[in-house]
């Protein structure tokens, strides 16, 4: 109970100065813009001069509209074939020869051939050419042309056929036409390529330039209590994003570090205060913290990394994931002002830092909600849904305050924000990955290990059923008073389903296990208080070998070695000492296991040892189980047993009441049934 234990382990400050270190390692080193503004709103601060030089960048909305245009004009690059339109003359040529073609007319589809073939010639057009243009390369030199100078097969037969209509009007032109097959003498010599197209088209895209201007030194930014227009709040987030890039001009790089120091370590000193205050234990359980500490090294590195990368891609960073896996091994109580003091490098780091910190805020606050209801198979999905949605209302109320509203369904900041949702559920199964580096064992580990059909629970059924059943009531019992007093319920519970596990080796020896006139009922005839007391001792040790036997984690193990701490079989003790035994030989009489150190263990030992004297109550009224719930638990505390152990006054008070009331409940007074009349002629 000392709450003073937890400062004097140096070990873990060592590791929250390992942290620090990493964080400040990490810290880009960059100023910090230090103007609020927002569209709408005046501006508050001294008429603002640009004191460098720096290009004004393009809002998200002008380079979507740009990106819009330049992806729906694909300019198409084709290959020029000399041999082809070299081909197609000299075989027109022969055939006119060899089918005596009047020379003035194969002279005259020859030109017309030749004019085509060096402009070149296509298959197709299969969109409007009006304003279309082609990239053409013509041996190694690539130029750009209109569409209209090109022929397309069909365009080009059909100009010849009305070309020779119109310059021989006295010939029998149909029949002339047929003869000469002139859309077999039309091919194309220009070859669409289409990887290079698909190339070109992306380059355009890419290469779109961010600016479109330049304020220079000395020119008016803003003038002090002037409203920010959307045109200031351009030249603003311009002035921001050089700012940043060049670590502010007022201050030196030395200072800027300082400054960067001194956010770590604040932000270090919380996280300890943080845990120091919530959950205690986890200082002095080396690998508990460690988790925390990477927990919160990860947050920080995710943003100091991902910033350098790109504004928006922040977004995709599933910050919420953290808290679902911490869920499944620590309280909320934990975890939230962990998750919160995780987050907080958002607002010192990230371009929009408050919208960051405030959508990941609601998203780790709605997981660790709906995670307890929604935390196994397919309905880890739904977390995803709510995380998303709620990710989503917020950021649309961001925009709404900028006028921005709109764009967010234009940009990928919500497709980004979808994949971070998804995110949070499909990393999930590194629950299990933690579980085994840190030996953890998460709420999915304690649900299965509560089911009374595992197999260790199954044989402690069929061998020893008395105790089964007292193990049930324990478990109800530490269960329900776990969770009046903020504890773990389910370890709780968990912990007392295998706390008297060791018993299945000698069942006879425990009279809940023995039957009335069975036979079985004189184990201890013949035995010495102290044989006795060694065999009803040994249960703790036989189920520790049985915890290692069925791989049961070291924390169920635990609650087997604390669960009768180092008190004493009082009753062979005490036949012992009547007997005319040493009183001060002690030893044999007593348990040799762990002092109960969290509120769970506690818990569980104080269930056990009231549910057990419960059995020997004559009546159950209200005064007689008030009495026996203090005598019991109140010889605990006098006995040394809970001298190690995290718990209060008040918490030990609560979980008295809670006791009185289930013991109540479960053995209060029941109806008598009367008997049914019957009819003497019945």
């Amino acid at each position: 109970m000392e709450t003073t234990r937890n400062l004097k382990n140096y070990r873990s400050l060592i590791w929250f100065g390992v942290l620090a270190l990493l964080m400040i390692l990490l810290y880009p080193v960059e100023g910090k813009f230090k103007y609020e503004y927002a569209r709408g709103q005046a501006w508050i601060y001294e008429t603002l001069i640009a004191p460098i030089d720096f290009p004004i960048l393009k809002t998200e909305a002008e380079m979507l509209v740009e990106i819009e245009q330049k992806t729906s004009r694909i300019v198409e690059y084709y290959n020029f074939n000399d041999e082809t339109g070299e081909r197609m003359i000299d075989g027109f040529i022969r055939f006119s020869i060899d089918n005596s073609i009047p020379k003035d007319i194969s002279r005259h589809v020859s030109e017309f051939l030749t004019d085509a073939y060096y402009g070149g010639i296509v298959s197709t057009f299969e969109d409007d050419i009006s304003d279309k243009v082609i990239f053409v390369n013509r041996n190694g030199r690539v130029t750009d042309m209109p569409a209209l100078e090109v022929y397309d097969q069909k365009r080009a037969a059909g100009l010849l056929q009305a070309d020779l209509r119109y310059t021989f009007p006295k010939l029998a032109t149909d029949s002339l036409i047929t003869l000469l097959n002139i859309p077999s003498w039309i091919v194309p010599n220009l070859e669409y390529d289409e990887d290079v197209t698909a190339l070109l088209h992306r380059d355009a895209v890419n290469y779109i330039s961010p600016t479109k201007g330049i304020i220079y030194s000395g020119q008016l930014i803003v003038s002090k209590g002037e409203i920010v227009s959307a045109e200031i709040e351009q030249i603003l987030d311009s002035y921001k994003a050089e700012y940043n890039r060049s670590f502010g001009y007022s201050s030196s790089r030395g200072w800027l570090i300082v400054s960067h120091i001194l956010t770590v370590l604040i932000l270090v000193a919380l996280l300890f205060l943080a845990i120091f205050f919530t959950a205690k234990e986890v200082l002095r359980r080396t690998s508990h913290l460690l988790f925390i500490l990477l927990m919160v090294f990860f947050s920080f590195a995710a943003t100091a990394l991902v910033h350098r990368l790109g504004a928006n891609l922040i977004y995709l960073v599933p910050f919420a994931a953290l808290v679902l896996i911490a869920a499944s091994f620590f309280r909320n109580e934990l975890i939230f002002p962990v998750y919160v003091i995780s987050l907080l490098p958002l607002l010192l780091i990230a371009e929009n830092g408050i919208e960051l910190f405030g959508i990941n805020l609601v998203a780790g606050s709605i997981g660790l909600l709906t995670y307890a209801h929604f935390n196994r198979g397919w309905k880890l999905f739904l977390n995803a849904v709510f995380i998303f949605v709620g990710m989503v209302a917020l950021l649309l109320s961001f925009r709404l305050l900028t006028d921005d509203a709109a764009m967010i369904w234009k940009s990928y900041t919500v497709t980004f924000i979808a994949i971070n949702a998804v995110l949070c559920v499909v990393l999930n199964p590194f629950v299990l990955l933690f579980e085994r580096i840190f030996s953890f064992t998460s709420y999915s580990r304690l649900f299965d290990l509560t089911d009374s059909s595992n197999p260790l629970l199954q044989e402690l059924s069929h061998r020893a059923p008395g105790t089964f059943q007292h193990s049930l009531m324990v478990a109800n019992m530490a269960e329900n008073a776990a969770r009046e007093i903020g504890a773990n319920a389910m370890l709780a519970r968990a912990g007392a389903m295998y706390h008297d596990v060791g018993k299945i080796e000698n069942p006879a020896c425990f009279i809940e296990n023995v039957n009335p006139g069975s036979g079985q009922d004189n184990y201890h005839k013949g035995l010495t208080p102290e044989e006795s007391a060694a065999d009803i001792i040994r249960h703790v040790d036989d189920g520790l070998a049985l915890a290692r036997k069925f791989h049961l984690p070291d924390v169920i193990k635990d609650f087997i070695r604390s669960h009768h701490g180092q008190s004493m079989t009082l009753y062979f003790y005490n036949v012992y000492c009547n007997n005319g035994g040493d009183p001060k030989n002690t030893a044999p009489f007593t348990y040799r296991g762990m002092l109960p150190t969290t509120k769970e263990q506690v818990v569980v030992m104080m269930a056990d040892a009231v549910e057990a004297a419960s059995r020997s109550l004559k009546k159950y009224t209200d005064e007689s189980i008030s009495e026996l719930v203090e005598e019991i638990l109140g010889s605990r505390l006098s006995d040394q047993q809970l001298v190690r152990a995290d718990i209060s006054l008040k918490e030990i008070n609560i979980v008295k009441e809670c006791f009185k009331r289930q013991i109540k409940q479960t053995y209060h007074a029941r109806i008598a049934y009367p008997k049914r009349k019957r009819d003497s002629k019945q």
